[in-house]
Parts: structure tokens; C-alpha cells; sequence
């Protein structure tokens, strides 16, 4: 092993006892998008008691904490740090029961309390041996991945003034994996998310006399037949992609045609390329169902809740996965392709830096293999947005922190 990750990591028994307290704390008092004022505080203190020089409301309630130690290269490690509108249904000891005051329940359902905990020990423990190491680290936390653009959100704040000359950035996620395993992928790993909400419209009238109308119902269900071809006729079997129609909504009774129709759909894809061919075939296809249906009016288009896809740099990963190799040994997995979206390819592409996001295990894996033995894994194990997605603290939480360490030691 590495001489300078063993010196680092040997200080881990010393910040895992805080660690653990922090994680509880922040599990049990989530904030939703945008709203994670308590939590960035407490990072910003914590960062400040290390030694970082400490900015704060970065993109709102973003903390961006940077420690120098001479000359080498800069490391951004970043972990995100809001919640969900979750109620949880764990049962653990240190569940959520927090509320907003509109009464929408909230839980840390997606495990961004695993990265902050882990980013804080991996920082404490980089602070702690800095004659192990040279360069310079970056511990950003984000608000409002969920959201998608929270990452966007830092870069639009300045970001690149902050933290000048970022060499490179890294980032993990927890997954329903068994704890203690950590997963690479070169190249794609994370798809490109986007959803779009369609208003066609009709003409309405009497259910008794369609003859005098354009029935919006039948033209939105023509459209959801048309965009199931988008992926089947349209893109290569060799190119993954989704496409799901999730809503339309249309009138109000059974005997009345309504003027229009909305339809909210959501797409997956893993290059720009494919991405941008399925939204043009969208609107290629919603565009000319309208015309087929005498539309009186155009169709409507609204982009929302986008999500950059993510693809790893294949050195930075490379080079990353050989020291989770060596260090974590069959605990090293390679991570399968995940359907998931996030937006923290958004900071190094704004920082024109390379990157690399894997993920760490953090189900109980006896548990795993029980429910893999019985080929029950999708009925008994919680993926993440679960009200039941509960990390077991360890070995969630040294995995985590070893590998942000080891990763920022290597490009260090």
C-alpha cells in the first residue's frame, strides 16, 4: 500500500466515533432542496475547526472549504446534502420524524447523510497528516442535487474564483450494494435525465357529439403509442435509453371532451448524441400527431428537472480503481451501468477539469446475500428514494471515507 494513504488512513479509528454521531444527527434532521441551511453550518464549522479556509452560501447553501499544503495538484471532492419529501418507514432508532411547516415529510431517503459524514472524516483525516501529502484538497458540498441544479447553481455563484486551477474532482455515491464494497465504472455511469411536460390541444364539447370537436384524450393516447417506437425503431439496440410516459391528465367528466391535454414524460440516456435525437424525435412525433388530429394550436413543450449524463474520465478512473484495488482488494467491484441521474458532472465540466464518481455499498450484506440466495433482491432489499433506504452505519461509513481519501491521494 501507498506509505502516505496508510498514514492518512491510520487516523481513521480516531474520527469514527464523531463520524457516527454526526451521521445520526444529520439523518435525523433533513432538509429539503435548497433548504439545508442547518446542515451546511454545521460543515462550515467543522471544516473551519480543521483547518480549511471556509466559503459559505456558495449557490445559496453551498460550502466549498479549501486546504492548501503546497505546491502539487488541486483535488475537488465533493458530496451533496439534501433530502427528500419522504416520510420514513425504517423504524430505526434515529429515524426522521421532521416535517416542513406545510407539513411535506422529509428523509434523507437517498443517503446524502452517508457523503456528508464521509467527505467530513476524509477532510479531517487529509487535515490531520498533511506531511503524508502535497496540493491542495477541496471539499465542496453541495446543496440541491435533487433538484438538479445545485451544482449549476455553485458554478453560477463563482465557483471557479473560489477554487482556482481544480486539477481534478471526485465524488461517491452510497448504493444498494453490500457494505463495504466499492464500485468503479470508466466512461458512462450515470444517465443524462430529462423530463417534459406536453400541453396538446382540442377542441372541447358534448361526449355526445365528438363530431364537433378535436378530443385531446384520443390524440395524448396517440402520442403515448407513437414514443413507444422512439427506443424500440429509433435508437440501436447497443445504445441504452428510456423513455417513460409518467402523467397525462386530461378533463374533468366522463361526458365532456376537455380543450386540452398534459402529458409528463421522462427520458434516460447515456451520450449527448442519443439524448439529443430522442428529444427531437419527441417533439418530432407530438408535433405531427397534433397536425394528423387537427390541433387548433401548436403543442407546448416545457424542459424540467434536467440532469447532465455522467462519464467518468478513463485515466482519472483507471488510475482510481488500481488504488481501490489494492487497498479494498475483492471488496473493489466494478459498478454496474445505473439508470440513475445526478448533477455533479455539472461542476467539473464548468471547471473543464476530468473526473471520476463511484459508489460504495451500504446494505447489511448478510442481509444482501440472503436475498440474493433466494433471488430476492429487488422484493427485499430498498433501493435509494426508498421510505425503507436505511445504510447500515458500518462499515458504510469507513468504506466511504477510506475511498474519498485513497482517491484524493492518488491524484495528489
Amino acid at each position: 500500500m501507498n506509505s502516505s494513504i496508510a498514514t492518512v488512513l491510520a487516523g481513521l479509528e480516531g474520527v469514527r466515533g464523531w463520524q457516527e454521531k454526526v451521521y445520526r444527527d444529520v439523518h435525523q434532521h433533513p432538509e429539503l432542496s435548497h433548504q439545508e441551511q442547518r446542515t451546511s453550518a454545521m460543515v462550515a464549522r467543522r471544516l473551519h475547526d480543521t483547518g480549511f479556509e471556509v466559503h459559505e452560501g456558495v449557490g445559496g447553501t453551498g460550502v466549498v472549504g479549501v486546504l492548501s499544503n503546497g505546491p502539487g495538484p488541486t483535488v475537488l471532492l465533493r458530496a451533496d446534502m439534501d433530502a427528500l419529501p419522504v416520510r420514513e418507514a425504517t423504524e430505526l432508532p434515529y429515524a426522521s420524524t421532521v416535517t416542513t411547516s406545510d407539513g411535506v415529510p422529509v428523509m434523507h431517503a437517498c443517503g446524502h447523510d452517508v457523503h456528508v459524514t464521509c467527505l467530513l472524516g476524509a477532510a479531517t483525516l487529509l487535515a490531520q497528516q498533511r506531511p503524508a501529502w502535497s496540493g491542495t484538497v477541496v471539499a465542496l458540498f453541495q446543496p440541491a442535487e435533487e433538484a438538479g441544479d445545485g451544482a449549476r447553481g455553485m458554478v453560477d455563484d463563482g465557483l471557479a474564483q473560489l477554487v482556482d486551477g481544480v486539477d481534478v474532482a471526485l465524488a461517491q455515491h452510497v448504493l444498494a450494494f453490500p457494505s463495504g464494497q466499492v464500485g468503479t465504472r470508466p466512461g458512462p455511469a450515470l444517465s443524462a435525465a430529462d423530463s417534459v411536460r406536453i400541453t396538446v390541444y382540442g377542441r372541447g364539447g358534448h361526449g355526445s357529439m365528438p363530431q364537433a370537436t378535436v378530443d385531446p384524450v384520443v390524440l395524448a393516447a396517440m402520442i403515448v403509442v407513437r414514443l413507444q417506437t422512439v427506443v424500440a425503431r429509433e435508437t440501436a439496440a447497443t445504445d441504452p435509453a428510456v423513455l417513460t410516459v409518467g402523467s397525462i391528465q386530461a378533463g374533468s367528466k366522463s361526458n365532456v371532451i376537455p380543450d386540452h391535454a398534459v402529458l409528463e414524460l421522462n427520458v434516460r440516456s447515456y451520450t449527448e448524441q442519443i439524448r439529443a435525437a430522442i428529444l427531437d424525435a419527441v417533439h418530432r412525433i407530438v408535433i405531427a400527431e397534433c397536425q394528423a388530429s387537427g390541433s387548433p394550436r401548436e403543442p407546448e413543450f416545457e424542459m424540467y428537472d434536467r440532469f447532465p449524463p455522467t462519464i467518468n474520465d478513463e485515466q482519472v478512473t483507471a488510475r482510481v480503481a488500481a488504488a481501490f484495488g489494492e487497498f479494498f482488494n475483492d471488496r473493489h467491484v466494478s459498478l454496474p451501468l445505473q439508470t440513475a441521474s445526478e448533477d455533479f458532472s455539472d461542476i467539473p465540466s464548468a471547471l473543464g477539469v476530468p473526473y471520476t464518481y463511484w459508489g460504495i455499498g451500504g446494505i447489511d450484506p448478510g442481509r444482501y446475500a440472503k436475498a440474493e440466495q433466494a433471488g430476492r433482491i429487488g422484493q427485499d432489499i430498498p433501493v435509494n428514494h426508498s421510505a425503507r433506504f436505511a445504510p447500515v452505519i458500518q462499515p458504510t461509513l469507513d468504506t466511504g471515507t477510506q475511498a474519498l481519501a485513497i482517491a484524493a491521494l492518488t491524484c495528489l
